[in-house]
């Protein structure tokens, strides 16, 4: 197991895209000494780290953009991943210009990711193994999410997630969302842990960077967006899933 972990660490810290995450690498391990030694919480994002809804969130968008006459590329779609929707409305009205019809396109959009999830929400893997290692250690868990309250609690349940949690922070309970740390911030006041105490799990950019930026090792478990050389560098670990995650934790106990 110490050696798996020693290989998940090497790897950190050179791979470029999706397709090194996997592979090996001769660089010293250097995440293992990032993570906190205990760990007393972990924070998780909710959309693309626990449940697989951003591959959904993607698909309806760009079926609701070429149902209205307005396509928009891969590189626009995957620019929006992990970005609260205040944000990704900035960037629409700027990209798409001021006749784009903003609020047809969100309520088109919505209703067909509401189908989407009504048939049932997938999650992430791993997810339900590192969550029963973690609630069995004795660890307290959060979510940081930049979805809208009811609905971050509602896909929780729906998914069978939401008992793991002793507290959620939606873009409701803050002013600056991601990439700012202050969700992550709050998160650990209401576990009365202190943020370098706690393990930040992510899998968008902007995610990574609020992670960091409030001060707590972050691991990265990339989705649709690869991490940058930027984010290699200052996540404490990239890993390939959340199965992995448990493996690398079990290894450093």
């Amino acid at each position: 197991m110490a050696r798996f972990a020693m290989e998940i660490l090497q790897s950190t810290h050179h791979m470029k895209g999706m397709a090194s995450i996997a592979s090996l690498s001769d660089a010293p391990p250097q995440a293992a000494a990032a993570l906190p030694n205990p760990i007393r919480a972990v924070i998780f994002d909710m959309d693309g780290t626990l449940l697989d809804t951003e591959a959904a969130h993607r698909d309806a968008f760009a079926r609701t953009g070429a149902a209205m006459g307005w396509p928009m590329s891969d590189e626009m779609l995957l620019s929006m991943v992990g970005i609260h929707r205040d944000e990704n409305l900035r960037m629409l009205a700027d990209r798409m210009g001021p006749d784009f019809p903003v609020d047809q396109f969100y309520a088109d959009s919505d209703a067909l990711f509401v189908a989407a999830l009504e048939a049932g929400i997938p999650l992430r893997p791993g997810a339900e193994v590192i969550l029963d290692h973690l609630a069995r250690a004795g660890i307290p868990m959060a979510i940081a999410t930049s979805t809208m309250a009811p609905y971050a609690q509602q896909r929780l349940e729906k998914a069978g997630l939401l008992p793991y949690f002793q507290t959620v922070v939606t873009r409701n309970d803050i002013d600056r969302p991601k990439p700012d740390p202050q969700p992550y911030l709050l998160a650990a006041e209401r576990l009365g842990v202190d943020p370098a105490d706690c393990v930040a799990v992510e899998d968008s950019h902007a995610g990574v960077r609020a992670g960091v930026a409030a001060g707590m090792a972050t691991v990265m478990i990339p989705d649709l967006l690869p991490p940058t050389e930027e984010l290699v560098l200052a996540a404490s670990a990239v890993l390939p899933s959340l199965h992995d995650l448990r493996d690398l934790l079990l290894a450093t106990e």
